[in-house]
């Protein structure tokens, strides 16, 4: 079980170095990534919270930099879409189209008691579900032959730690990143990366 961030690089992107896409269209995040795969990351998140502001947000600041961290480190409720991926054998659990890593903590609801989890609609329908004693990942549910991978419920609650230490790890080496490639928004970035990775508190200023 690893986390993993959807991947895109938005054509002519210049604001800092990026990795670019991977085959699968997913970064698994670690303490392994090379600095260019945290810039994709950060990139990715970023662009996750690219939206106009409205209501009571501040403008759009002019600067291309700011602008496109802008929404990253405004919003209260950030989004960064991707979420658990599950491999077992030659079967994959991926993240759906409504899922994200804001919220992969869901998960510890099927550790407790019993539930079921959607995370996307057509053209797939990825559902992880508790059953008794055992949890059922189904890779496609409106598929009768859908590939199924099942592990014991006692299991998921150590798969889930390591996907807490593995955004730990993702997120120091994003600090010392940002440090380096955005000098001037380190200490917001990280910790915007933070709340959008479901690791830190809500944003205060919100």
């Amino acid at each position: 079980m690893r986390p993993v961030l959807e991947i895109r690089t938005p054509d002519g992107f210049g604001l800092w170095p990026v990795a670019g896409t991977t085959a699968s269209g997913f970064l698994a995040l670690g303490g392994d990534l090379s600095p260019a795969e945290v810039g994709t990351a950060v990139m990715c998140v970023a662009d996750c919270n690219d939206i106009d502001p409205d209501g009571d947000r501040p403008p759009r600041p002019a600067d291309p930099l700011a602008a496109f961290l802008h929404g990253l480190l405004t919003f209260d409720d950030l989004l960064a879409a991707g979420g658990l991926r599950v491999t077992d054998g030659d079967v994959t659990f991926a993240p759906g189209c409504c899922d994200g890593l804001e919220d992969w903590r869901d998960w510890y609801r099927l550790a407790g008691h019993d539930g079921l989890l959607g995370f996307g609609h057509d053209p797939v329908s990825p559902v992880a579900e508790r059953v008794g004693d055992r949890v059922r990942l189904t890779v496609d549910a409106e598929r009768s032959d859908s590939p199924v991978i099942e592990l014991p419920a006692s299991e998921l609650r150590s798969l889930l730690t390591g996907v807490e230490r593995d955004l730990t790890a993702f997120l120091a080496l994003a600090a010392d990143w940002s440090a380096t490639y955005l000098p001037g928004h380190h200490a917001p970035v990280a910790a915007a990366l933070a709340r959008a990775l479901g690791l830190g508190p809500r944003n205060p200023a919100a």
